[in-house]
């Protein structure tokens, strides 16, 4: 009797514990290790009470404000990951403290549409201008198959782009990075390792780069990235180096949806919940890097993601002007609203995801 008593008193204190933190614990905005918003208490009315909405909506409330949230995902993801011994968490996996997500599945029928848009655009806007194409490799390109992981057919997509585009010119990186290239807990690619890159990119458009001897290496030291929070590991935080040069100082970026100017490298945003838009800004969906010291009058377009961010500032040494051009953001018909096309040098470079889901840019 007496233990039957001390366990109703536990599982009372427990029961009384758990809703003791759920009132005093104050509502987050957003989760930062996700780097999404979490929902929000739901308002109650009739209508909502009647639909059953209200209780839908107050579970998805209640499983995102969790006093004990974060510690309970990192819980479970380590039970899965060291006890369970399973491959992946979220579709999340880890290779020698280097994290990646999987993606295994090649549309076909969405990397030939990829094709014809940047056809479309080469025919609408680009017959005076050379025209030249890349797939950014992704970190499952050098992980993956030799880790027993499931992976896109890269040779397939290549396949099917350079039969898709015949009239530009295809620029292989596949060889020039290795998977220490790129972050350990995001899936960008690190500037200072690119300089192999950027010279196959600059050597195909004929232009030079400076050399990474020239650069100054500046580091943020606490850098956590989109894989970070997704594997819900407690993983170190690792360091984000960006490189600056006089030259690189000496240029403006002018953004078109805010009428902003800016410094190539936006400090700043090393304090918010990407680090990695300390590179232009970030997600931006058209920006223009003016170099007052080119060694030319050439200009560059460059239609990009996310990781022609930090490969554009090493580009701009014989260009007077790299414009960005983020069609996932900007529709195709109105660039002309705010680009001369005049026969620039064209660089079309997405990494596998976006052929892979060409449906997002609005070409």
């Amino acid at each position: 009797m007496k233990k039957e008593t001390i366990t109703a008193a536990a599982v009372l204190c427990a029961l009384g514990a758990g809703f003791l933190a759920c009132a005093l614990h104050t509502d987050q905005p957003l989760s930062l290790s996700e780097r999404r918003p979490l929902a929000q208490r739901p308002e109650v009315s009739v209508q909502a009470l009647a639909s059953g909405n209200y209780m839908s909506e107050f579970e998805t409330y209640a499983l995102d404000q969790f006093p004990l949230r974060e510690a309970m995902r990192q819980l479970k993801a380590q039970v899965q990951y060291y006890l369970l011994r399973q491959k992946d968490n979220n579709g999340v996996y880890q290779v020698d403290g280097s994290l990646s997500k999987i993606e295994a599945v090649l549309s076909e029928s969405s990397v030939r549409a990829a094709a014809e848009k940047l056809n479309r655009l080469q025919e609408t806007y680009l017959t005076d201008s050379r025209v030249f194409y890349g797939v950014v490799p992704d970190k499952n390109y050098y992980l993956a198959e030799e880790n027993g992981y499931p992976h896109l057919d890269y040779e397939r997509m290549d396949a099917i782009l350079a039969e898709g585009l015949p009239h530009m010119e295809r620029i292989d990186l596949y060889d020039c990075l290795s998977a220490e290239d790129y972050y350990k807990t995001d899936p960008h690619w690190r500037q200072e390792e690119l300089e192999k890159a950027a010279g196959r990119v600059a050597q195909a458009l004929g232009v030079s780069i400076a050399p990474f001897s020239d650069y100054t290496q500046q580091t943020y030291q606490d850098f956590r990235g989109a894989y970070y929070g997704q594997s819900a590991l407690p993983l170190k935080a690792e360091p984000l180096h960006y490189l600056t040069s006089e030259a690189l100082e000496a240029c403006t970026v002018h953004h078109y949806e805010t009428g902003a100017d800016t410094g190539v490298y936006e400090t700043e945003k090393l304090a918010g919940k990407d680090p990695y838009d300390v590179f232009l800004g970030g997600a931006d969906a058209l920006e223009t890097i003016t170099n007052p010291n080119a060694k030319t009058d050439r200009e560059l377009l460059v239609f990009r993601d996310s990781f022609g961010s930090s490969l554009a500032p090493l580009l701009v040494q014989d260009y007077q002007s790299v414009t960005l051009i983020d069609l996932r953001y900007v529709s195709a018909q109105i660039l002309e609203q705010f680009i001369d096309f005049h026969g620039q040098d064209v660089l079309f470079l997405y990494s596998p995801s976006v052929y892979n889901h060409s449906d997002m840019l609005k070409a």
